[in-house]
């Protein structure tokens, strides 16, 4: 009998602000640019891109663009994205790295 698989989307996971910095935290610590690119996207489906991306004061097809695979979102959409959804950055010492 083969195995059944449902469609996992973490979009519909990311249902409260604690969740939604839980998971940017974790892709932040990762470091990798794709992956921190991919998770903005996530929650920006999960948010409601178009809703966001006015928000951001960026178009809709700007902040798509940005955090597709290919995406490279600039700093000024990074922050612009992380304000709309009601965060901040923040630099902390990297412990691992001393």
């Amino acid at each position: 009998m083969p195995l059944e698989t449902t469609p996992f989307d973490v979009a519909e996971h990311l249902t409260s602000d604690e969740r939604v910095a839980a998971y940017l935290e974790e892709a932040f610590d990762d470091g990798d640019p794709a992956l921190i690119a991919a998770a903005l996207g996530d929650v920006a489906r999960a948010r409601g891109m178009a809703r966001l991306a006015e928000e951001a004061g960026i178009s809709r097809e700007a902040l798509y663009r940005s955090l597709s695979d290919k995406g490279n979102p600039r700093l000024s959409t990074l922050l612009g994205v992380t304000r709309a959804l009601g965060m901040k950055l923040a630099i902390v010492p990297d412990r691992k790295a001393a």
